[in-house]
């Protein structure tokens, strides 16, 4: 470690470097001679530079040491409670906060007092140091009062730091502090905004995700059921809430449970659209995990797990790892799937069951609250909150309450005039004072009146269900059949045909084959060709059964057609199938992407409107997922839907059941799964039986069109409409989507990120508006880790992030800008400064201090959003005066400009006396600072929380679905608020030192 001194101040600096005298070459961290200590050389300026060694033990972790955090300094000094191979533990006690740490690279900094400081004992009894000494591990701190070991040091806390820096002249330029000044500030923007942890997500800013999204992580330990229809979402809500709610810090372990199929397809989802990584767990990484810690659980080695539902069922062993290892938040996707009755539970719900008593907060998946039975859907209910829903009977008697209130919502909504029992019924309920307003038509009334029977009502607290029917933004599905027939030996053709479809039922049914194609000569093929000519330019999405498919297709299309041809297979790795995705989306890239079944699963490409079924599956909901890839909610244009078969062919069977029986095509189709299985064995028996007067198929199409019609009605007579009205507010939903676009707009963070990128040596190369390819100009390992040394590309601009998704999509919530603000506090930049203000008159000093306002904080408590860090700015003149509303932050980056600190650190008053009492003044009026921050923070708290606990208590007393423990809980953590927010401490974070006269 290398220091500038200056030799007529040597001693003094000396002392602020770690030495109390020039004559004593030791360690001030403990006392220990270090032998290697000598003045390298004399340089022009006068300084001389002075080396010194640490002793080896300054990086070794020991139980009972003091260390900080420099990612997270609010949390104060912690104490190393146990050390292992690889990992350190630290408990904080002024947060009451536990972290573990990786041994290799913690951020982490040894705490270590010097002579002169204060501190205090476990007793709380102060303790003046006189020196310091190693004692084995731990450090001994020596003064008057005796011997105090550093075990026993009580509540502590680090003071001092940049003062120091700023006194031997460790200072950097004007713009870096100003970074770091900027750094602070935005830190603190982002942590308060409404809309944090929504910014992030590479998705449309889609009203109704985000209303659930934003009304589920308000709660405390949210468990819900989200059971949008398909299409509408309910994977992107999740996301969006696990988002926020990690971002926010209310939860940091999550444990997601999807059905086999689904694993990956969350994997990616998370990783892609959240930058959320996610840990897969099966049985070969647990068992790997128990030969490097065989008396360990292996379920608490990451924060955050996917695994399959029937991974734990399937293993009592596994399970009951799981189930001790103490979750945040369980999310388990495809729930109908959880078969439960009241006689008995299969092995995965019995699994759920018992992990959601473990769990605090729980989300539960599914697109069919009720299609299953209403037995099915008080299961999961029963899931989410077991006291409440306990007898199946009280439930059924409930929902019949629920319509007649829908009944009242909806004629206030729509201005009917009351009816004589409606108006009765308002009264008792609310007063006859408030109904009166109502149909005197004030317009406030009516709509607070319908929030509180939304409110009151139903179990909207802990389901939501939004429809197609009440959605809009939906294209219409335009089908194209088209029948071909081979113009030589159409025989021979079906025969080929009726292979291809046995193929590809055995590739559905998870068995493997060879398969052969003539797809040179095959009409489909030949349409194809033509149908690419007759749209260019615009794009097509092609999928089929099988990889063997796509990669005949792509060679006969090579041959027979010019158009630029993509693919989207599973055995390409997920960066391939995203550079294929981004070529498929530039405009001057693939016109056709030709994709396997997994272009089905998850993929957005709802840029492109028209989709080619090459052949069909025989399962609807399979059918279902192909169309949904281009039939999502905010799709701009109809979707042209072409299904070429060839005449005589099992093909045909499969495309007249699903348009006559099911118009499957032109419509969403609600029951999938049930139709599949109530009519697949008869429909496979039809297509080996095809023929153009197939009485079995026609039988078949007149049996599943009258199932669906019915299937229809029971769906729209058990629609609860209340439970919908309360599902999405669109007055809530529209103001978040408003606050995110203006964020999306603005260029604050692309601006600061360019400051950044230029700060630590990462260029920025234009590749279309706002959008560049990052590469640091040398090894770039330890100081930005999250950018490659070959380069990555990103993007600020939402739109072109969703139709890029080989683009990182950078926001305030992104894990590189996070990272980024970490980096610069963490690290130490811009801590000190110095600089010449151009365009003064005096000859004055100047001195700006940055304070940060912090609480202890609180794992599971959100107080950053009532007081997050927040950055004290304090100018000062050398007089002692505060001036800082006459040094605008504005003034100081057009004016000021580096200089050399030298002359005035040789000046011995100001060092010893003047700038001292500059910082005492700065302290003194951020501390004054910190009480107006901490009444602004107490009143925003009670104003919100006073709010929520009215609304709750009477929620409690009218609607069964409200938990008692919501009610307790919000007392309690109003209770907490109040303390961590009156505790709140300042620390100065940053000081700048300014000469005045500049030219």
């Amino acid at each position: 470690m290398v220091y500038y001194l200056s030799p007529r101040n040597t001693e003094r600096s000396l002392f602020l470097c770690g030495w109390t005298e020039i004559k004593v070459s030791g360690c001030w961290r403990c006392g220990q001679r270090l032998k290697n200590l000598h003045f390298l050389e004399n340089i022009q300026s006068g300084w001389l530079i002075v080396e010194r060694k640490m002793a080896d033990h300054i990086g070794d972790f020991y139980p009972d040491q003091r260390w900080t955090s420099e990612g997270e300094p609010e949390l104060g000094v912690g104490v190393v409670v146990e050390v292992s191979k690889n990992r350190v533990q630290l408990y904080f006690p002024a947060s009451g906060e536990t972290r573990q740490y990786a041994l290799d690279g913690a951020p982490l900094r040894r705490v270590v007092f010097k002579s002169g400081d204060t501190v205090v004992d476990a007793n709380q009894r102060p303790f003046v140091i006189e020196r310091v000494q190693e004692n084995t591990d731990l450090l001994l701190y020596i003064g008057k009062e005796g011997v105090l070991s550093e075990a026993d040091l009580g509540d502590v806390s680090v003071t001092h730091g940049v003062d120091d820096r700023l006194l031997i002249g460790d200072v950097e330029a004007p713009s870096v502090f100003a970074l770091r000044r900027k750094t602070l500030a935005y830190d603190h923007q982002r942590r308060i905004s409404p809309i944090n942890g929504f910014v992030g997500g590479r998705i449309d800013l889609i009203p109704h995700q985000l209303y659930i999204a934003h009304e589920v992580s308000s709660r405390y330990a949210p468990r819900v059921l989200l059971s949008d229809q398909v299409g509408l979402g309910k994977t992107i809500e999740a996301c969006l809430i696990l988002h926020r709610l990690l971002l926010s810090g209310q939860v940091s372990r999550v444990l997601i449970l999807v059905p086999d199929s689904l694993v990956h397809q969350w994997f990616v989802e998370m990783l892609r659209r959240f930058n959320l990584w996610f840990h897969i767990f099966d049985e070969e990484r647990c068992a790997s995990l128990d030969e490097s810690a065989p008396d360990g659980n292996p379920f608490l080695d990451d924060q955050l797990v996917i695994c399959s539902t029937s991974f734990l069922a399937n293993s009592q062993v596994r399970a009951r790892q799981a189930i001790s290892a103490d979750w945040d938040m369980l999310v388990v996707d495809e729930a109908h799937h959880l078969e439960w009755s009241q006689t008995q539970a299969s092995p995965a719900y019995a699994i759920v069951e018992m992990l959601s008593k473990v769990a605090k907060g729980l989300l539960l998946l599914t697109a069919t609250p009720e299609q299953l039975g209403v037995e099915s859907h008080f299961a999961r209910l029963r899931l989410l909150d077991p006291d409440r829903y306990a007898d199946y009977e009280e439930f059924i008697n409930e929902s019949q309450d629920h319509k007649m209130i829908a009944n009242i919502v909806e004629d206030l909504s729509l201005g009917n005039a009351m009816k004589q029992n409606d108006r009765a019924l308002l009264e008792a309920m609310f007063g006859k004072e408030r109904v009166a307003k109502v149909e005197e038509g004030q317009i406030v009334a009516k709509n607070q009146l319908i929030e509180d029977l939304l409110d009151q009502h139903g179990p909207g607290r802990v389901v939501f269900r939004n429809t197609r029917a009440a959605m809009s933004g939906f294209p219409t599905r335009e089908a194209h059949l088209i029948p071909l027939t081979a113009v030589d030996n159409h025989e021979e053709w079906i025969q080929r045909m009726t292979k291809e479809y046995a193929v590809d039922k055995q590739v559905e049914t998870g068995e493997g084959t060879k398969q052969r194609f003539w797809f040179s000569e095959d009409p489909r093929v030949t349409w194809l060709v033509a149908l690419l000519v007759q749209l260019n330019p615009a794009k097509v999405v092609l999928i089929c059964r099988s990889k063997a498919k796509v990669l005949a297709l792509e060679k006969a299309l090579g041959e027979l057609s010019s158009a630029k041809v993509g693919v989207f297979h599973e055995d390409l790795t997920i960066v391939q199938r995203d550079r294929n995705a981004a070529w498929f989306a530039e405009t001057d890239g693939a016109q056709i992407l030709l994709c396997s079944e997994i272009g089905s699963e998850g993929r957005n490409f709802q840029f492109a409107h028209h989709l080619v079924l090459f052949d069909l599956p025989v399962h609807p909901e399979l059918l279902e997922q192909r169309i949904g890839r281009l039939d999502r909610i905010g799709q701009s244009d109809d979707i042209q839907i072409h299904v070429p078969y060839l005449k005589g062919s099992p093909q045909e069977v499969l495309v007249r059941w699903f348009h006559e029986g099911l118009n499957a095509f032109e419509e969403n189709i609600e029951g999938g799964n049930q139709i599949g299985q109530l009519f697949s064995d008869r429909l496979v028996a039809a297509t080996l039986a095809a023929t153009d007067s197939n009485t079995q198929l026609e039988l078949l199409i007149d049996d599943t069109a009258a199932y669906q019609k019915e299937l229809k009605q029971t769906l729209a007579n058990g629609r609860d409409r209340l439970l919908e009205m309360n599902s999405f507010r669109p007055a809530v939903a529209d103001q978040l989507v408003q606050q995110i676009h203006e964020a999306d707009q603005d260029l604050s963070l692309e601006q600061y990120m360019t400051e950044v990128f230029e700060h630590f040596g990462i260029e920025m190369e234009d590749l279309a508006p706002r959008t560049y390819l990052l590469h640091p100009v040398r090894t770039n390992a330890e100081v930005f880790p999250s950018i490659p040394d070959e380069g990555i590309s990103v993007t600020f601009d939402r739109k072109r992030a969703l139709s890029r998704e080989d683009l990182s999509f950078i926001s305030w919530d992104h894990p590189m800008v996070t990272g980024a603000i970490d980096m610069v506090l963490s690290m130490g930049t811009g801590g000190t400064g110095f600089g010449v203000l151009r365009g003064t008159e005096g000859t004055g000093i100047l001195l700006e201090a940055t304070f940060v306002l912090e609480t202890a904080g609180r794992s599971g408590v959100h107080v950053d959003r009532f007081l997050p860090s927040t950055p004290l700015r304090v100018v000062v003149n050398h007089s002692g005066d505060e001036v800082t509303g006459d040094y605008s932050v504005d003034m100081f980056r057009q004016q000021l400009i580096p200089g050399r600190i030298d002359d005035l650190l040789d000046n011995e008053t100001l060092v010893d006396a003047i700038i001292p009492e500059m910082i005492k003044t700065a302290t003194e009026v951020a501390e004054q600072m910190k009480k107006e921050a901490i009444e602004g923070g107490l009143q925003r708290m009670n104003q919100t929380l006073d709010h929520e606990i009215g609304r709750l208590a009477s929620l409690y007393k009218r609607n069964k679905a409200i938990r008692q423990d919501e009610v307790r809980t919000a007392l309690e953590e109003k209770e907490v608020l109040t303390t961590l927010i009156g505790d709140a401490r300042i620390r100065m974070d940053s000081v700048q030192l300014i000469r005045e006269g500049g030219d």
